[in-house]
């Protein structure tokens, strides 16, 4: 092999093309494939995942938008070209990048939709460039910002139909800088009122806003607790938020509180709107604070004041609060638990080739069967299918054949997907049915409108309090939504899992 020359490298630590977010092998892949003729070979891909996270009963798919976006703008720089030559890919590979622009198709669940295991969340057909190196950027995206947002879903109450006021304060815990930003993004989603982050805000809008007050620092470098509230209070006089914990919560915290509000009432009596807005605490023993606290400051008179509680909460945390002990906080700040789904810090999405187009427009499934039964996956240019029941709610996921069509009213005969199913082979009638993968892009064209921050909130709440049975809500042992494969899915599967590996599955 020739030794290649080129020009030399120089490590940049600012550079950020997104299109390099590649796993090496992809490139190799990519490389080899042009060189014997497939560039215009068209793949499809599916993304989807096995289990979801936490052991729930549900999961939230999200980062469309982002993915979308990226796709949108996919190039390569020569800076890009350089380093890759540097690596061994051969210069028709590299003139061919040069120019390339992404020219495929991406169907996908509208951002924010209730998902579960085995069913797509992203459709990639594409030549064979546009369908193999975005395979990292694709999960990376997916993965973690439909982790955090389901996360956020059962921290800030929706997934319990019992929302809380959730402020995300993980960016200093989160794993870097984008971690930080597209975790506030998503946590937001999930149900969340607001972010400590401020580039989240400056990135995203007013409706990842940034919120927060003091630190305990800030109280240490005054000579007293008092004179920090005061200069506090002084200087944001509509916007008094006071930290108590700095020193002792009830012996000086508290009654400091109270001075300061007491004063604020003094200087501005006609102006309600310059109190004492609300009091966090951060350490201790939060609940047994929470209702001292309360009882303090309604005899005090002053039951406007709201309460703030933070220190490592997570929802069993908050939930056992509320129920076990009654201590319902008027808000919460939650870190590193929220912004690292810390309990289950990895949404297993994978990306799996399954169908080729041929040249005469059909499509030739394609399979990976592997040695364990249940990582063999689902081949066919496929689509999803929702069944929902008499009141509106999802009865089972219907994964078909893209060529199919799952009416309403209309018998079907599918397959539970589930290997512990007692009737694998049934006969339903669907009352109501919506088609869940959508067109983001064809042939490279942006063909939706991308939908605000406000109304993705808004659709995944309502589908946590209206389209999901509340089985597969609970926190333990929640029901397993049926998914089921119609007819001509399962027999493909079948026949192909048969001829590549032997066997029946």
């Amino acid at each position: 092999m020739s030794k290649i020359y080129c020009e030399p490298y120089i490590p940049d630590e600012d550079y950020d093309n997104p299109a390099m977010v590649t796993d090496f092998y992809e490139f190799t892949m990519a490389n080899c494939l042009f060189l014997h003729g497939f560039k215009d070979k068209i793949m499809v891909f599916d993304m989807f995942f096995r289990e979801n996270p936490d052991n729930l009963g549900y999961s939230i798919s999200c980062g469309q938008d982002r993915l979308t976006k990226f796709l949108l703008n996919y190039h390569f720089t020569e800076k890009d070209l350089i380093y890759l030559k540097s690596k061994g890919m051969s210069d028709a590979f590299l003139d061919y990048l040069s120019k390339y622009r992404w020219k495929g198709s991406m169907y996908a669940l509208k951002e924010g939709t209730v998902c579960y295991p085995q069913v797509p969340m992203v459709r990639i057909e594409c030549d064979m460039i546009g369908a193999i190196l975005i395979e990292t950027y694709l999960l990376q995206t997916m993965n973690f910002h439909s982790l955090i947002a389901t996360k956020a879903t059962r921290i800030s109450g929706l997934a319990t139909h019992q929302e809380r006021k959730v402020m995300e304060f993980g960016t200093r815990r989160a794993q870097g800088e984008s971690a930080g930003n597209d975790g506030a993004y998503a946590a937001i989603l999930g149900g969340c009122i607001g972010t400590a982050n401020c580039l989240a805000e400056m990135r995203y809008g007013p409706e990842v806003k940034a919120v927060g007050t003091i630190a305990h620092s800030f109280i240490e470098f005054f000579p007293n607790e008092l004179s920090a509230f005061r200069a506090f209070a002084e200087t944001y006089p509509e916007n008094v938020s006071l930290l108590l914990d700095t020193y002792s919560v009830f012996d000086s915290g508290l009654p400091n509180l109270i001075t300061i509000d007491d004063e604020l009432i003094k200087k501005y009596p006609n102006d309600p709107n310059k109190r004492v807005k609300s009091a966090r605490i951060d350490s201790g023993d939060l609940a047994r604070s929470y209702k001292r606290l309360r009882k303090a400051l309604d005899k005090a008179g002053k039951p406007y004041i709201k309460l703030v509680a933070s220190n490592s909460l997570d929802e069993k945390k908050i939930r056992s609060m509320e129920i076990y002990e009654d201590a319902h906080f008027d808000s919460y700040g939650v870190g590193e638990n929220l912004i690292t789904s810390a309990t289950d810090p990895v949404f297993g999405g994978v990306y799996k080739l399954v169908a080729l187009k041929e040249d005469d427009g059909s499509y030739s499934p394609k399979m990976k069967c592997s040695d364990s039964a249940s990582k063999a996956i689902i081949p066919g240019k496929l689509m999803a299918w929702r069944v929902y029941d008499e009141n509106g709610q999802g009865q089972c996921d219907i994964i078909s054949m893209d060529d199919e069509v799952v009416e309403e009213g209309k018998p079907i005969i599918v397959y539970d997907f589930s290997p512990d199913a007692f009737h694998k082979r049934r006969e339903i009638i669907p009352l109501k049915v919506e088609k869940l993968l959508v067109p983001f892009i064809e042939n490279g064209e942006l063909v939706c409108k991308l939908p605000s921050i406000s109304e993705k909130k808004a659709y995944i709440k309502d589908q946590l309090e209206n389209k999901v049975w509340e089985s597969e809500l609970r926190f333990e042992m929640p029901h397993e939504h049926y998914v089921d494969l119609t007819e001509k899915v399962y027999k493909t599967r079948e026949n192909l899992y048969s001829e590549l590996h032997g066997g029946t599955l």
